[in-house]
């Protein structure tokens, strides 16, 4: 098929060239016949642009004066619809049209044989979409602007084969590498590289798990041979920083001295990444002789000669380029005005965003949170059988754990302990002023175990929870339609939940203990108890809860907190900017900044993500996500104005283009301040974690861009994140919600996803709103 296509390509460009002078001489005549505007014609190039909005659709066939040709619907002077161009080097596209450019479906061919098919935009490559390219490798996957981005599969003409996660044309993130000889690694990636965690298997049965860096082995790590025996150790390309020990599979004896550098000189020798071909003459940058689609300006590629001012090339968080970032020069939006560091944001609009993303900085000071259940509230009677209940729960005895291996059998959903709480008391229970309940735990034995891990001592416990403070009752955040309550002195949080959600934690019970044991720096949710309270009257209604931490008890006062889960659809808040307060959850479409954290903790926070995806995945779950709060270490009051506002760091000063200046010897100092003294022990992963926040902006035209551009304008912050809502299982329900949104909106936009897919968005989101601070 592509030789009897390469045949019709090179026969046809022979017969261009032999009529090209000859179409050129007899163009106003043809044109005539073919009622073809001509391109040279400034006259018609505005009755063209004027006809672009609401010309009628109608088929046209087109011989250009350059030899080119078209064929396919036409409307208003330009190609909609579906349509055929061919260039006079023997490109070929071959799909929909939508004012003038290629978007929508389509396929694009090259003289070379390499061919593409997918979805376009504006141009672009951009969507899902096949590549094969004329030496055989083949690409299928999702792409972002002429780059693979997302999640693909590619093959190579060796024989070897990528599948996880791309980013800017090179695999980042989670993925799998196959060689032809067998060999092949699964784990992370980073800039096309092994880097992260990941597990090495050669084809004779020999494997290295452990940490990466730069394509070989990094840090602590594991070698095993198929016979049982193992090397464990620190690894490292220089002998003298790795250390381990090897263990013979049988009996000690002989030489047990092994040397790790045989990995490197020798093992990783057959593992070599192929080098991805570049795709040369891109869509994108073939020469379109008619008005682009917001105006008169040609669609081409800048000429040597041309006298339009060089910009060093920039790209968006999100992984999207911008014209300028493929043709090197600066864009020009409709009207013909510059539009701002190469990002495609023309200077007025972009100033005018930026002064909209400040207006979010405006903190006005946090009010107390929540109404205090004192009597007469609706709730009053439900606080004291929850006070009740857990003090019980709690100073009941209990054998001492002398392990933290606990027996299958308390993990059993059946393992849960009902007592009667009648008002005059029992032999077990104290008198009390409430009607009589009856109270439930669940898996008591566990969730003991668990406060000893998170280092709860049980007084304190029972005094937060069951003191002479009061409750405090929240508004629910989300649509669940939960109540959440908050202890006294803000360190737990009470939350109603459903039956089915205590299904689901009662079944990942043990994979949940497992991971909060192995990983004592895990951000998922922390659950220090699961109880049911049982009314007795006429109405038997059941309150079923969970206690777990509160994020935000902290010695810092947080002004702003974010709910992000990596989706778009219905992920704004519906509050105007006047009632934004420090109280306020906002959500993915709300964030206006991006976070940076040095190396090292980013570095244990992308590892941390990594794992407790990968276990959230693995018990089917989904719709999670990080809420993060932040403390703005700077603000101003003006004018004795109640309402402050954040000011950015004097090492990051915004310029109207949106350049960073820094004064060299009082950015040194600054930075040294803002990163401690050597001896400063690292706070917990997720605590109080001191970072500096990108302001960004987003795209007018992009409604739905979940990461805006960079505007070098950066503020000094703390941090507290964690992973919440970690009770929905992909179920029925969802899965309904998730076929009818789909019909609706497009599906990767919506929140009812399935768990593998939902975990990659989430990570693939989350990874690019926290970067290096570098």
């Amino acid at each position: 098929m592509s030789s009897k296509r390469g045949g019709f390509i090179r026969a046809w460009q022979k017969s261009v060239r032999k009529k090209q002078a000859a179409v050129k001489k007899r163009a106003k005549s043809i044109f005539a016949a073919m009622s073809v505007a001509h391109v040279d014609d400034a006259d018609n190039y505005a009755t063209a642009a004027a006809g672009q909005g609401g010309g009628e659709l109608y088929h046209s066939e087109q011989v250009l004066p350059n030899g080119e040709f078209y064929a396919g619907q036409w409307s208003g002077g330009i190609p909609q619809g579906q349509g055929k161009y061919l260039w006079a080097d023997g490109c070929m596209y071959v799909g929909e049209w939508c004012r003038g450019k290629p978007t929508g479906k389509g396929k694009f061919f090259w003289p070379t044989g390499a061919t593409y098919e997918g979805e376009f935009k504006n141009g672009f490559m951009d969507g899902k979409g096949t590549y094969m390219g004329p030496s055989g490798e083949t690409y299928r996957g999702l792409w972002v602007m002429n780059m693979e981005h997302g999640q693909g599969m590619k093959s190579y003409d060796t024989g070897d084969y990528y599948e996880g996660v791309w980013r800017r044309g090179l695999p980042d993130g989670h993925g799998k590498y196959q060689w032809h000889n067998g060999n092949y690694y699964i784990g992370q990636w980073r800039n096309g590289k092994l880097y992260g965690n990941g597990t090495m298997i050669w084809a004779n049965g020999n494997r290295y798990d452990g940490f990466w860096e730069d394509g070989f082995p990094k840090g602590n790590g594991t070698y095993r041979w198929e016979d049982g025996s193992f090397y464990v150790g620190v690894w490292s390309k220089d002998p003298k920083e790795q250390s381990g020990t090897y263990y013979p599979s049988g009996p000690a004896s002989g030489n047990l001295d092994w040397n790790p550098q045989v990995v490197f000189n020798m093992e990783m020798q057959d593992c070599v990444i192929c080098h991805d071909e570049k795709i040369s003459d891109l869509p994108s940058q073939k020469v379109l002789p008619w008005p682009g689609a917001d105006g008169l300006q040609m669609w081409r590629m800048p000429m040597d000669g041309d006298a339009v001012a060089r910009r060093p090339r920039k790209k968006s968080v999100d992984g999207r380029l911008s014209a300028s970032d493929l043709n090197g020069t600066m864009n020009v939006d409709s009207a013909g005005s510059e539009v701002s560091q190469g990002e495609g944001i023309p200077t007025e609009d972009y100033e005018a965003r930026l002064a909209a993303a400040r207006k979010l900085l405006r903190i006005r000071p946090p009010k107390g949170q929540g109404e205090t259940i004192s009597k007469g509230h609706r709730n009053y009677e439900l606080m004291l059988n929850l006070q009740l209940g857990i003090r019980h729960a709690v100073g009941r005895p209990a054998p001492p754990t002398k392990s933290f291996d606990l027996k299958p059998s308390y993990f059993d959903p059946k393992e849960k302990v009902w007592t009667r709480f009648p008002p005059e008391g029992s032999k077990h229970t104290p008198p009390h002023t409430s009607n009589e309940f009856k109270w439930k735990d669940y898996c008591p034995v566990v969730f003991r175990t668990l406060r000893q891990l998170f280092k709860v001592d049980a007084g304190d416990y029972m005094i937060s929870l069951c003191g002479n403070g009061a409750l405090r009752e929240l508004s629910s955040p989300g649509k669940s339609g939960s109540f959440f309550y908050l202890t006294s002195d803000d360190r737990y949080m009470i939350k109603t939940v459903r039956k089915t959600e205590v299904k689901v934690l009662i079944r990942m019970l043990p994979s949940y203990y497992n991971h909060m044991r192995n990983f004592e720096d895990t951000m998922v949710t922390k659950f220090f108890g699961l109880h049911c309270v049982k009314s007795t009257g006429p109405v038997q209604k059941k309150v079923r809860f969970i206690i777990m931490g509160n994020l935000f008890c902290s010695k810092y006062v947080f002004h702003r907190r974010f709910d992000l889960k990596g989706s778009s659809l219905g992920r704004i808040t519906d509050k105007p900017e006047s009632e934004i307060d420090a109280t306020t959850t906002l959500k993915d479409l709300d964030l206006n900044f991006v976070f940076r954290l040095q190396k090292k903790c980013l570095q244990d926070f992308c590892s941390q993500v990594d794992r407790d995806c990968d276990f959230l995945e693995q018990e089917r779950i989904m719709d999670y996500s990080l809420l993060v709060s932040l403390h703005f270490r700077d603000i101003s009051y003006e004018n004795d104005s109640e309402i402050g506002e954040a000011r950015p760091m004097a090492t990051a000063l915004h310029t109207p283009r949106g350049l960073i200046l820094f004064p060299s010897l009082f950015s040194f100092f600054l930075t040294c301040a803002y990163q401690g003294c050597p001896a400063q022990t690292n706070p917990r992963l997720g605590i109080n974690v001191p970072a500096k926040a990108e302001l960004t902006v987003r795209r007018s035209d992009c409604d739905n861009q979940l990461v805006g551009e960079l505007t070098g304008e950066i503020y000094d912050v703390i941090m507290t994140f964690g992973i919440i809502d970690i009770l929905q299982d992909y179920d029925i329900s969802k899965k309904l919600e998730h076929a009818y949104k789909s019909f609706q909106y497009d599906p990767t936009s919506i929140s009812a996803v399935d768990p593998k897919q939902y975990s990659r968005r989430f990570r693939d989101f989350i990874l690019r709103v926290f970067i290096d601070d570098s």
